[in-house]
């Protein structure tokens, strides 16, 4: 008798402080050994498999990210339940928000539409450390006005080779940007985090590896003077000879939106 494959996209957050990034890694705790180890508990005689919209780094978050899950001869009836019965068996940094059915024909991967991630970060004196897990903290000064002009220069179709540490000559390294911005943050507060702090929010189709940390990591150097904007519009062009050197950390990081074709 042949089997019979079920399809369902669901919505998941995640507080990436504790996790080696989304990836199953042999000996390291990840957000997607996370979930295949409490799928493997809630449906002990299902075979299934999951499938992620896209591999966030070690200690980044997610308020909007999702993933395919596939069932072999299983049908999910009651969806609310099913919820609850994954999160009751989740950690409390993890959460599942919503399943919906789809079919064979959507692909997570290529259907994926616009993907925002917000940076987080604030200058000056050290933060209070419980903010460590969601606001990246610079010791030194910064300019935010250059580094909001220097923002600018991402937006459109940019080759991003200097921005990824992996390099492969089959690669292809040109990205769109459709928008990116540094603005005050009004949206992630506690009463612990530093008065002032800003975040850089950048929407695109599809990322580099590490191409948002390294763009965030150049524009902090544009902020403290070692980086001019001249030197960014060099940086995203064909041909250009280096990488840069300034990777910024995974806190901070958010995966804030993501939506489909």
């Amino acid at each position: 008798m042949e089997s019979k494959r079920y399809y369902y996209i669901i919505t998941v957050q995640y507080l990436g402080f504790r996790f080696s990034g989304w990836q199953k890694q042999p000996g390291q705790k990840t957000i997607e050994s996370m979930l295949q180890k409490t799928l493997k508990y809630i449906l002990p005689q299902v075979t299934f498999k999951i499938l992620g919209a896209g591999r966030t780094d070690a200690k980044v978050s997610a308020v909007d990210a999702k993933f395919e899950l596939f069932l072999t001869d299983y049908d999910i009836i009651d969806i609310p339940e099913f919820l609850e019965l994954f999160n009751t068996n989740l950690p409390p940094d993890i959460r599942v928000r919503n399943c919906t059915a789809t079919n064979s024909k959507f692909n997570i991967i290529q259907n994926a539409k616009n993907k925002e991630y917000c940076y987080y970060f604030a200058y000056g004196k050290k933060s209070h450390p419980f903010s460590a897990p969601f606001i990246t903290t610079i010791l030194t000064d910064l300019n935010i006005l250059a580094m909001q002009e220097a923002a600018k220069l991402f937006v459109g179709e940019h080759c991003f080779r200097a921005y990824t540490v992996k390099h492969k000559e089959s690669s292809n390294y040109i990205r769109e940007i459709k928008a990116c911005s540094i603005v005050d943050n009004t949206e992630l507060t506690a009463n612990f985090f530093p008065k002032q702090s800003y975040v850089l929010k950048i929407k695109g189709k599809g990322f580099i590896r590490y191409q948002i940390r390294m763009i965030m990591g150049a524009l902090i150097q544009v902020g403290q003077g070692i980086l001019t904007p001249e030197e960014i519009a060099a940086s995203l062009k064909e041909g250009y000879p280096n990488v840069m050197t300034n990777i910024a950390s995974g806190s901070g990081l958010i995966l804030n939106n993501l939506n489909f074709e």
